[in-house]
């Protein structure tokens, strides 16, 4: 889990990003107002149960509607309680998390639920929350903009590198600039199916409407991986190694680096290298 932390009048709370969702620190929320005993009554109210089971509902396909149905059965009565805790592993919810530590630990809320504990709590903090937590994700999406032009570049950069090596090793003297041209989109093409499994001609096919290719609309982690392969496959054709033989190798390459970047164990293969290799055999 990444942690950040957003200044909220004055109080300093917890941001926690996992599986590509945010959670927000309902404990470091309530220091302001008073101690995690806030947070126990809110769980106790009717309406907040029945916020979290439709949010649950929503949201998360492994929720059990027959337990969130027993908790509101009985919210309201003097003698019904709720921890956080409780309420995750009875219905298996995803919208609050428990988390034990002395630093970083307490309960933490998805970004939707923990705006509506601030209307809880303070109109006036809720604002001021949301508020931050906007200008947090505002901050984010520029620095995640800088880091993507800059590996963009870095791949044009080494993409040069690239291709003086095919002009060195892989076209032969005295042919066409068109038949150098064909060489190079086939090397770039080589590229392309070791990381995305398809070819630039294969993309634009399956995407008639996008401008540009498909280099343009890959993620951060993808051109990363381009800028390496462009690298590698330098060294592979200086080693006189055969095109087959190089997609092979680049495509083992890039998914063991996209495995490490993305940390998805289930992704076991991003393209094959039969279309190419039809046509070196």
């Amino acid at each position: 889990m990444k942690k950040r932390t957003i200044n909220v009048k004055g109080s300093e709370i917890s941001v926690y990003s996992q599986s590509q969702e945010d959670y927000i620190s309902l404990t470091d929320m309530v220091k302001t107002f008073g101690d995690e005993s806030i947070i126990y009554n809110w769980l106790r109210n009717r309406n907040t149960i029945e916020f979290l089971g439709i949010w649950e509902q929503l949201y998360n396909p492994d929720f059990k509607p027959v337990e969130f149905e027993r908790f509101k059965s009985q919210a309201g009565l003097n003698r019904f309680s709720l921890s956080p805790k409780k309420w995750i592993e009875a219905t298996n919810a995803i919208g609050l998390l428990s988390k034990a530590g002395r630093y970083g630990g307490g309960t933490y809320a998805h970004k939707d639920i923990a705006f509506e504990f601030g209307s809880w709590l303070s109109p006036e903090f809720k604002l001021y929350l949301i508020k931050e937590f906007q200008r947090l994700k505002e901050d984010e999406l520029r620095i995640q903009s800088l880091e993507w032009n800059l590996q963009r570049t870095l791949a044009k950069v080494n993409y040069k590198i690239h291709t003086d090596a095919v002009k060195d090793k892989l076209i032969p003297p005295r042919i066409t600039k068109s038949q150098a041209n064909h060489i190079y989109a086939y090397e770039a093409d080589l590229l392309n199916v070791a990381l995305f499994g398809m070819t630039a001609g294969e993309w634009r096919q399956g995407n008639p409407g996008k401008a540009g290719n498909m280099r343009d609309y890959a993620a951060l982690e993808q051109l990363v991986v381009l800028s390496n392969l462009e690298s590698i496959n330098s060294v592979l054709i200086h080693q006189g190694l055969a095109q087959p033989e190089r997609l092979r190798q680049l495509n083992d390459i890039a998914i063991n680096q996209m495995r490490y970047l993305i940390g998805a164990t289930a992704l076991r293969r991003l393209a094959g290298p039969e279309k190419i290799d039809k046509g070196n055999d």
